[in-house]
């Protein structure tokens, strides 16, 4: 038996092993790295050569790995992917798309677009730093101002001069109202504000954009604004609150999928209104004349075309 030498295995040497070992035929495995058969032959003759053994024999079944075969298969797949990553981090490195991201983004947002976002990214730049904080507007722009962010989604607090900031986006929040699955107005449909103001509430504090929406809809259809509220920010406390009574819990419409649609085992429910419910646009916000670094711009980037596959409002 010759000596072994694996050493000039090349990667298309590896690729043709990994192909036919999943494959188990010859032809497959040359279809599939768009090869002629001839050539994959001859490969495959090479490679045996220089490591000296069998790789493959051929039964009725189609070519089915030696035990060196086995062994060299299972380390092309794990040499291979090793190249795929290190093409994927040299690319991320070319193209600028390493380092520290943090952004910032109201709850909706962070559920519906942030998280979306984060996953392309992580699929281009995997040893990115990527810091995703939840706040009301008024932290996020504050700390936006101080530097601690990249960008933020949300909105303009009243009192703040929105020439110092760059919007881009536009995202309209829709609200829906949660409860648990024993509520009592689980199965009634076309449900107004005047059947639920006498029940409890789980809610941001006063002022808060989505609290304001939903009182302004009590404001509109004369209805009393409900006087048995717990205020809180804390998404855990609405849930714990929810599942231990019959609490109603204003939530955007993401946070709501999340919850009720895509978390059955939250034992959470979407109640049917009557009338919806819609807070002010929230957008991208960056500090005026700031320059981003790559990676800071690509997932801005990736989040805008969240904005559009989702219906962006443009013009804002």
């Amino acid at each position: 038996m010759s000596e072994a030498r694996i050493d000039r295995l090349q990667p298309k040497h590896l690729s043709l092993i990994r192909s036919i070992s999943e494959l188990g035929q010859l032809s497959l495995a040359a279809q599939a790295l768009a090869l002629t058969q001839p050539a994959a032959s001859r490969m495959l003759s090479e490679i045996e050569r220089d490591v000296g053994s069998p790789i493959f024999t051929r039964t009725p079944k189609g070519m089915e790995p030696t035990a060196v075969g086995s062994a060299l298969a299972r380390r092309a797949q794990n040499v291979l992917q090793e190249m795929r990553e290190a093409a994927r981090e040299i690319e991320a490195i070319r193209r600028g798309l390493t380092g520290k991201v943090r952004v910032g983004a109201v709850t909706g947002g962070a559920v519906g677009y942030v998280v979306p976002a984060i996953q392309q990214l992580k699929g281009e730049a995997e040893t990115a730093d990527l810091y995703v904080d939840v706040a009301s507007s008024g932290e996020l722009i504050r700390d936006l101002l101080s530097g601690q962010y990249d960008f933020v989604l949300g909105r303009i607090p009243s009192g703040v001069d929105a020439r110092q900031f760059n919007l881009e986006g536009g995202m309209m929040e829709e609200v829906e109202l949660v409860v648990h699955q024993s509520h009592p107005l689980v199965n009634v449909d076309l449900l107004t504000v005047a059947d639920m103001a006498h029940f409890p509430w789980v809610m941001q504090a006063p002022g808060a954009p989505l609290r304001q929406a939903v009182e302004s809809v009590f404001v509109e259809q004369g209805a009393p604004i409900p006087s048995n509220i717990v205020n809180t920010t804390s998404l855990l406390v609405m849930i714990a609150m929810l599942a231990a009574s019959n609490a109603i819990a204003p939530m955007s419409r993401e946070v709501s999928d999340l919850l009720c649609r895509q978390t059955a085992a939250a034992g959470l429910y979407s109640l049917k209104l009557e009338t919806p419910i819609v807070v002010m646009p929230y957008h991208l916000i960056t500090v005026a004349g700031k320059r981003l670094s790559p990676i800071a711009a690509r997932l801005r980037d990736l989040l805008l075309g969240e904005f559009s596959a989702r219906g962006k409002l443009r013009g804002v």
